[in-house]
């Protein structure tokens, strides 16, 4: 199968115009900036699916990157409106296979998990969903693998797709994001926690630890991925930050 080059070099044309939807504002914030560095335009950010939905309609952006799970209304919901008239990209942490399916059988056009693909990764992804083909990362690869498998009927057939362009591959997030940045199981789960959005006394009560070993968790993930702050961390681990050369 012929897969789409997935380096932005080779994406020429005009920038796309974008809607940014998560209701994370660090992470939110993140992608603005790594967007525009690429000269993208950011039409608009929205923190819910419903407010998605009203500024997709009205300044018909060329795509939207869309989080799943959202207050007012969820990113699977708003991808089923929003995706008569405008190209979807998922963009989030869940990559649990039956939202995965849920969100192509509603019409995204691709769904990319964080942690999952590198900035110059993302920024390609936005031109190819522009151009109509179907980024994907290894869950949702996997997710429709399922499906042909005869596992779930709730995702959209290949063979309907209108422009026939192929899925385009990442690389697998989980251990080999681990592994590149020295993080231990634990410490990855805590990160998970933090992109999450959930403050140290959150993470102890959630994993059963004390606050004062999740700040130590906290201390020596910040170490590994170089970072001083929240933001930053985040950032790096879901690979929004640019790489150093």
């Amino acid at each position: 199968m012929n897969v789409p080059n997935s380096t932005p070099n080779s994406t020429p044309g005009p920038a796309p115009r974008v809607l940014v939807v998560d209701d994370n504002v660090v992470v939110r914030s993140g992608l603005v900036s790594l967007l525009e560095a690429h000269g993208i335009e950011v039409v608009a950010e929205a923190g819910d699916g419903h407010h998605a939905v009203e500024l997709a309609e009205r300044l018909r952006p060329d795509v939207v990157l869309l989080d799943v799970r959202m207050p007012l209304m969820d990113g699977v919901a708003a991808a089923e409106l929003i995706s008569t008239t405008t190209r979807v990209l998922m963009l989030t942490y869940t990559d649990d296979p039956d939202v995965i399916r849920a969100a192509l059988s509603k019409g995204a056009t691709g769904y990319l998990v964080h942690g999952a693909f590198t900035a110059d990764e993302l920024i390609a992804a936005v031109y190819n969903t522009v151009r109509g083909a179907h980024p994907l990362s290894p869950a949702a690869v996997s997710a429709l693998v399922g499906a042909v498998r005869g596992e779930t009927s709730a995702v959209p057939s290949l063979e309907e797709e209108p422009d026939g362009a192929p899925p385009v591959p990442f690389p697998p997030p989980g251990s080999a994001r681990r592994d590149r940045f020295g993080l231990s199981a634990r410490e990855a789960e805590v990160m998970r926690l933090i992109v999450q959005g959930a403050s140290n006394r959150e993470i102890a009560q959630r994993l059963f630890l004390a606050e004062k070993t999740v700040k130590n968790h906290v201390n020596r993930i910040y170490a590994k991925l170089g970072a001083t702050s929240r933001a930053a961390a985040i950032a790096r681990w879901i690979g929004t930050a640019e790489e150093p050369h």
